[in-house]
């Protein structure tokens, strides 16, 4: 008897997600359509993959901007040989405007987890190639001050990087950096500021060590680089061998935020 119990419990655990699916599909975290069963667990439907993450990105190798005059030499371009910036390359899904500059402002919201994993599993699946290139064996994602994420319920660079880390196999640590200062929104400021806004900010702690650390470090969106540039200054002045920044959107140009 115990083994006719034993049987059906492991024949129902195997068959009720499928059961649970026909009753309550699958909804796309964007749109709100059904995702198909061969979608895997991204949950953004087809036409919203399509849309949040073309599957190039012919960008500037270093600060992943579209558009500019690169230097093939020095892998920069016009806009990053401007700025000191800290990273060596910079990888993004797509551009923020349309669809995707929508998506990240939805995913600052309180609530937004779900959202922001999906678009993290994206970015893992969109940019598998570029990103196992870079050998990296921790990913951080850029904090926010305590009272900010306090207030806004959600860190989305938190949940991108949690879920690159599940579908990489790589360790995440949300607590290695710290930002000790509550900066002003770079949003609200002229682009020669943003550096100066974020210099100091954040600091690692004192009992994790980034010796010969190969770091991916997440964050929502990048424009001028400068919170990515700082953040990625004070890992390798901890003893970080390298660090790549990773977004969701890349933004340029005077509509920027």
């Amino acid at each position: 008897m115990t083994r006719l119990v034993h049987d059906f419990c492991r024949r129902a655990t195997r068959i009720l997600p499928a059961g649970l699916d026909l009753l309550f599909p699958p909804r796309c975290e964007y749109c709100d359509t059904d995702v198909a069963s061969d979608q895997g667990d991204i949950l953004l439907c087809t036409a919203c993959q399509a849309r949040l993450g073309p599957e190039l990105w012919d960008g500037c190798p270093r600060c992943a901007a579209i558009g500019t005059n690169i230097d093939g030499r020095k892998g920069r371009c016009s806009l990053c040989r401007q700025y000191p910036l800290k990273f060596v390359s910079a990888t993004t899904l797509g551009s923020y405007q349309d669809e995707l500059r929508d998506v990240v402002l939805r995913m600052k919201r309180r609530r937004s987890e779900p959202l922001s994993a999906a678009m993290g599993r994206l970015l893992a699946v969109r940019r598998a190639r570029p990103l196992k290139d870079l050998d990296a064996d921790l990913i951080l994602p850029v904090p926010m001050y305590w009272a900010r994420k306090l207030a806004r319920g959600t860190n989305s660079p938190e949940v991108v990087a949690r879920c690159l880390a599940q579908q990489m196999r790589i360790p995440v640590s949300c607590r290695t950096l710290r930002r000790y200062r509550n900066t002003l929104p770079q949003k609200d400021l002229p682009v020669g500021q943003r550096f100066r806004n974020v210099r100091g900010a954040f600091a690692v702690r004192r009992s994790y060590d980034l010796q010969g650390a190969r770091v991916l470090l997440v964050d929502d969106i990048l424009t001028t680089g400068a919170t990515c540039s700082e953040a990625a200054g004070v890992l390798i002045k901890a003893g970080a061998a390298m660090v790549a920044a990773v977004v969701i959107a890349r933004a340029q140009g005077p509509n920027a935020t």
